[in-house]
């Protein structure tokens, strides 16, 4: 489903001013507090709350090359069997889901898709990305915003938390979700694109990965599961160079495509946490 350009009144209650955290309202094409700070609403439909008080860390907003190489990518179905085993894993939530660092929304809209009670907040910092998350689904609203941040988001609105490849603010997941709400985390396993190799310009997977996110979510979260997701793949050149472009890799020199298709695998693990 795509959306019709207006943020979801459901997300916009959800919302507190990042200035003051009073509450905001739609006004005519902006969200506004009592206050009366003032965010313009984009006319694709997302609205950007970082603007006015501050700017994300440097590099860390995917370039809108970086955007379209996931948008193709992810358009010719390579991941769509990790969006649907992450849409089973999320349940049927009927309240708030909010994925943090949500790119262009596909694995939202994926969640939503199989929740039809549901309305989805897409966080993120990229430009380029929420022009395309605010028209990913019907009941998603695209929110600009640096997830390291303290989210402009009221306390336990949530009912599903996602993150998926994006940054891991565990205060912020447990403060907005309610008591008892959950937590879906994606993150590659060792063996993922493992025959692309380091020569791709590919970052290799700390094997400390499943440490580092117990620490990340601290004292917060219970562990529920943990799914290993494992399938082949066949990429052609052209998402050869995207896979890579998609990435971290994407700040730097774009890569060419070379060669024949190659047989890759896709790995991941998606973990279900509890919040305490």
């Amino acid at each position: 489903m795509t959306n019709d350009g207006r943020l979801p009144e459901r997300v916009v209650a959800a919302l507190a001013c990042p200035v003051c955290g009073d509450g905001l309202a739609r006004q005519d094409t902006a969200l506004r507090c009592g206050r009366g700070h003032s965010f313009d609403i984009a006319r694709q439909g997302y609205v950007n709350l970082l603007a006015g008080i501050g700017s994300a860390r440097a590099g860390s907003a995917d370039t809108a090359a970086m955007v379209a190489d996931r948008a193709d990518f992810l358009a010719a179905g390579h991941y769509a069997p990790l969006a649907t085993r992450l849409a089973d894993l999320a349940g049927a939530p009927e309240g708030l889901v909010v994925e943090a660092g949500a790119g262009t929304g596909y694995y939202l809209a994926a969640v939503l898709d199989r929740a039809p009670a549901a309305t989805g907040l897409a966080l993120d910092v990229s430009p380029a990305a929420l022009r395309r998350a605010a028209g990913a689904h019907d009941r998603l609203g695209a929110v600009g915003w640096d997830v390291w941040r303290p989210w402009p988001v009221r306390d336990g609105v949530a009912d599903v938390v996602l993150d998926v490849f994006a940054p891991r603010n565990g205060p912020q997941f447990h403060r907005v979700l309610r008591p008892g709400g959950l937590l879906v985390v994606v993150t590659p396993d060792v063996d993922h694109l493992a025959e692309l190799g380091t020569a791709a310009g590919l970052l290799t997977v700390d094997p400390r990965k499943p440490e580092r996110l117990a620490d990340a979510l601290g004292e917060r979260f219970d562990l529920v599961d943990s799914t290993p997701v494992r399938y082949p793949m066949t990429l052609p050149p052209a998402d050869v160079a995207r896979v890579v472009g998609m990435g971290p890799a994407g700040h730097h020199a774009r890569p060419v495509p070379a060669g024949d298709a190659r047989s890759v695998t896709a790995s991941f693990v998606v973990s279900r946490h509890r919040a305490r």
